[in-house]
Parts: C-alpha cells; structure tokens; sequence
C-alpha cells in the first residue's frame, strides 16, 4: 500500500454498535488514523450504518411496509450521518464535504487538494452498498487495496452462528468467495462482502483484506506491512 490512498471501509457497527456510539473505539481509531497521516499516508474512509440504520428501517417498517427503495434510502442516510460524525472528529485532517457520488471525477479532484489527509465517504443511491461505494473509489484513486473492518475476524465458508463445523479463510480466490456469497445484494444483506461489490472488485483485480476492526492493534499491523489477523481476497 506504499504510495497509494488507503481504502478502509467502516462498518457502521464498529461505530453504533447496539448500545450506542463507540466513541472510545472512535478514539482510538482517531489516534491511529492521525498517526499513520502524520507518516506520510492518505485514507479514504467509507462509513457504513450500524445500528442506527436498522433501528430507523425496524421503526418505519412497524408503521408501513416499507418498500426496498425507502429501507435503502434510510440506510444511505445512516450511512452519511455516521460519516458526519467521523469527518467531524478528524475534522483538522478531512477534506470538509464528505463524497457522496464516487463516479463524479470532479468530486474527487476537491480532495488531497490542500494537504487533507483524509476523504471521508458514505452511501451512494439506492442498489448500492457501501462496500460498491469503497470498490469504485479504489477504482477511481487507482487503490488495489479495500481493507474492510467490520464485527468478524474472518471469512467462513459457512455461517458461524448457524453450523459449528464453520472453518475460518485466512485467504481466498475471489471466484471461491463469490461461490460463498452468491451475487445478488439486498439492503439487509449480512455477507462479509457485498456480492456486487465482489463480481466488481474481481474485475479490477483488487485485494480486499476483512478483518475485526475493533482491534485496532491488528489494523495497525495492516498498515504496516505486518502479519496480520483476517481473511484476504484476490
């Protein structure tokens, strides 16, 4: 990743999990992020929904049945509240608008233009996931890596929570993972990936590494060419 802008896609439950903000994860996500800047490194940090983006859909559908247009929108705008809320607090090193359309080249060429180190990104249009989100701005800034922290340490090749016999990837082809998570995405999707995310980041030739972004004594590890613990797809 020497040289090029680090792709980390933020999952919303790292920052809302279901008992409310993490801000001492924020915290200590902030003091590593702002480290890594100060060494010379630019980020782009793609937020997801978290808890916040179910509670709004579950509260909606409660009243009327929602349609997959209204749960993607209330999940988009979670998604750029969270995004809001990371902008602000890395506020001395974030371009001040947070992307909202990564296809727009004229979008991007306000970023990195002042010395920011950070572009902050969030949901795009409905069909979207954040993960498509992170794919095409690793596309569009020329990243080959998506480094995508969420709740789980690795990839299985079966539902942990459901078969006991689930054995963990510690690395995998991306046709081996697409057989894994199909290729269709639903807002409500739980996949460690987003399956049209996945057919595109095959294409590209990009690598995405998944691991637990709570630890964040791991993700420096990433960053720093170590070994690490997590999945890496390519």
């Amino acid at each position: 990743m020497k040289n090029e802008i680090i792709i980390i896609s933020l999952g919303g439950s790292l920052i809302v999990p279901p008992k409310g903000i993490d801000w001492r994860f924020l915290k200590r996500f902030r003091e590593l992020i702002v480290k890594q800047i100060r060494a010379g490194k630019r980020f782009v940090i793609i937020t997801g929904g978290g808890t916040t983006c179910r509670q709004y859909q579950q509260a909606a559908n409660k009243v009327v049945n929602l349609t997959k247009d209204d749960r993607d929108w209330l999940g988009i705008h979670t998604t750029r509240l969270n995004a809001h809320l990371v902008k602000t607090i890395f506020r001395a090193y974030a371009h001040p608008r947070i992307n909202k359309n990564p296809r727009t080249k004229e979008n991007l060429k306000k970023h990195f233009t002042k010395g920011e180190g950070i572009m902050v990104a969030a949901g795009w249009r409905p069909g979207w996931s954040t993960d498509y989100v992170a794919t095409i701005l690793a596309e569009r800034l020329k990243s080959k890596t998506v480094i995508n922290l969420s709740n789980i340490k690795y990839v299985y090749d079966k539902d942990p929570k459901k078969f006991k016999a689930a054995k963990k990837i510690k690395k995998i082809t991306w046709p081996d993972f697409r057989a894994i998570v199909g290729n269709k995405w639903d807002p409500g999707l739980n996949a460690p990936f987003d399956p049209v995310a996945s057919a595109l980041a095959e294409k590209l030739g990009l690598k995405i590494i998944i691991t637990q972004g709570k630890n964040i004594n791991n993700l420096e590890k990433i960053l720093n060419n170590k070994k690490f613990i997590g999945t890496v797809i390519e």
